[in-house]
This record gives C-alpha cells, structure tokens and sequence, in this order.
C-alpha cells in the first residue's frame, strides 16, 4: 500500500498551501541527491516528496486524493513513486530550491550537477474526453483513442544558443544606489532549452515538430466518476531538443443508463409491477451492471417498499468494496377498466382484505426519502 502523501511530508490535512511548499522544501535539500550520492534510499524519498508534493499543492488534485486517495490517480500515468523521472522533478520544482544549492535553479539532467545549468523545456499538454457507459464505469477498461500530438521531426539537428551559450538563462547587471545587482531569467532566444535548430527537413514547423496520429492505451479504474480527471504522462506534445514531452489528460464522461441511475457507488432502478403481481406476489428480471438477474416479490408487498441487492452497485475507486443496487417498487394502477374488471373492484371497496392497514414497522413515504438523503 502506498504511503500518504500527507505523512510523507509530515503534514496535517489541514496544512495550508504554504505549509505543503516548506515541507516539500526542507525533504528535498535533505534527500537532494547532491546531497547523498549513491544513497538509493534517500533518491527514492526524494522522488516520494516530490509526488506528494505534486498532488497537494494542486488544490483541483488535492481534492480528488482527499475524496478518493491513491485510486484517483490510478491507471492515470502520474508520477508514480519509483517510475519518477528526475528530469521532471527539477524542470517543474526546481525553484522551490531557490539558491540551497548555489542559486540558478536545477537543469542539465540527474547526475550531472544542478548549480545553474540550463533547464529542460517541457512539451504542451494534450487534453481528451473519454465516454464510457456504467457497465464500463463498474468494472473498468481499457481505452484505444487516437491522438494527434507533436513530435521531433526525423533529421532535425540543434546547435548551442548563440544568446545564453547553452545556459538557457540570460544574466544583467544593473547599477543601483545600493551597488550592483545581478538578476537571471529565461533566454527569450531559447525559451530556456539552450539549443537553437541548425537544421530541419521541409515539414518541420519552426521548432522542429511535425504531427503525427498516435493510438494510445488508456487503462481505466472501475469507479471513476462523471468529471474525473486522469493522466497519461510523457504522451502529450514533445518539446524541441533533449525536452520533456508532456502529458495527455483524459476527462471521464459517463454515458446515462437506460434504466439505472447512479448515485456514488450506488445504483438506483424502478421497478413497476401491477395490482395483480402485488397482491399474488411473483419475480421480476432486472437490469444490474452485470447483466440480468432475477428477484423475487412476496405476496402483498407495497408500493414504494425498496429491495437492497448489496454489492450490486458500482466498485468504490478507494478499494472499499462495491455500493448497492437498490430497487424500488412501484404499483401500477391501471387508468382504464372494463365492466367486469369495474364491477370486481367495486365490490372490494369495503372489503376487510382491502382496507389499508399498514404495519408498525412500516417507514412512512417521508421516512424513507429521510433515510435516503442520510
């Protein structure tokens, strides 16, 4: 089981946004691997600061891990713990660092020294919507969809940045009454990746990229909800050079069910039987995630009386087991009688068996929309 994110950085739930970032700061000079060369340990609690870190400084994906934990990020690519790739780390936390390590940021690769070396630029991100019926949404799929999505064109070649000399960062001196000062930023020229094409094929656009239709697998988690968001990483548009590509989110639409209604982990049917099938009592075919199965009514049973089918319903994306099917009855009364059917009816008016006579432990209709909503 992975560990939370909240113990990983030492912080309460209800730590501040702020609180999350000084945290995430004091690990990460701790494990920084300049810090501890060859020490496996501390590079993998290194990587653990940092997914945690990137999930609770986002409010949207603090959110989603607060309600459903691990398994909102399941299947979606993310970081991952042990996958991470250092190179992520540093192009999007390096300024957490700020000069704990000789100032300038972090860049040039993991291994390589992080003292003011040129960054790695990170491609744009890709975004889709998926569709998926309940039956999908219950027990989970895999996804093939097509992507169009910027690659390095075959036969591109880069040369240093005339501008930053490969640093990706441009540096001033400015005169000041309190003497000089020296400020740092991105290499306008660059964007910060150090290189500049030398040359490229005819189809390439000015950076390089060309766009190619890719077919990717999506493996989805039973228990996504309607809004989900998951992520595929490194299979958004790549970045000009050495760059990182970035990443493809899926938005989850769920598609509405013909005769099951969702509600969280439950599921919901209407089941309409007549006056006859009441009274006598008998079995109804219904519809469940799973397919059909077959239930059974006693005899007198009420209108608005709700059978529970545990387990029925739709697998909790936590891993707490699956919600419920709940069926609820309801007794047609026909709109129109023929003389015999009338006459038959009329003659029941006041007779004992017809009288209304509910049980004590029969919930009124108000309990049972109280019960509901509790």
């Amino acid at each position: 089981m992975k560990q939370d994110y909240y113990e990983i950085l030492g912080v309460d739930k209800g730590a501040s946004t702020a609180e999350i970032k000084k945290a995430y700061r004091k690990m990460a000079i701790k494990y920084h691997p300049d810090k501890n060369p060859g020490d496996t340990e501390a590079e993998n609690m290194f990587k653990k600061a940092a997914e945690a870190y990137e999930v609770l400084s986002n409010a949207d994906k603090r959110a989603k891990y607060d309600q459903f934990g691990h398994s909102a990020f399941d299947g979606s690519g993310g970081f991952g713990g042990g996958n991470m790739n250092m190179d992520d780390i540093f192009s999007q936390f390096g300024d957490i660092f700020g000069s704990a390590f000789g100032g300038g940021g972090f860049g040039g690769g993991f291994g390589g020294g992080f003292g003011g070396g040129r960054g790695r630029v990170k491609g744009g991100n890709l975004r889709i919507r998926v569709k998926l019926t309940l039956e999908e949404v219950a027990l989970g799929v895999e996804k093939k969809v097509k992507v169009r999505r910027k690659i390095q064109a075959d036969g591109v070649t880069y040369k240093t940045c005339s501008t930053c000399n490969g640093t990706g960062q441009v540096t001033r001196i400015t005169n000041t009454i309190l003497g000089r000062m020296q400020t740092a930023s991105t290499c306008n020229t660059c964007s910060g990746a150090g290189q500049m094409i030398d040359k490229k094929p005819g189809n390439a656009d000015p950076q390089g990229m060309v766009i190619k239709e890719e077919t990717v697998a999506i493996k989805i988690p039973a228990g996504v909800v309607d809004g989900m968001q998951l992520k595929v990483s490194g299979k958004g548009n790549e970045a000009p050079g050495n760059g990182i590509p970035g990443d493809l989110i899926v938005a989850i639409e769920e598609k509405e069910h013909e005769s099951l209604k969702r509600e969280g982990d439950n599921l919901h049917f209407d089941l309409y039987i007549n006056i006859a099938e009441a009274v006598l009592g008998t079995s109804k075919e219904i519809d469940t995630v799973n397919g059909k199965v077959r239930i059974k009514l006693e005899e007198g049973i009420q209108s608005g009386k709700i059978l529970r089918l545990r387990g029925k319903g739709v697998p909790s994306i936590n891993g707490y087991g699956s919600g419920d099917l709940l069926v609820h009855v309801n007794v047609w009364t026909p709109k129109t009688l023929n003389k015999e059917q009338k006459e038959f009816f009329e003659k029941m008016v006041d007779d004992e068996n017809f009288i209304p006579k509910p049980e004590k432990s029969e919930k009124s209709f108000f309990e049972k929309v109280k019960d509901m909503f509790s």
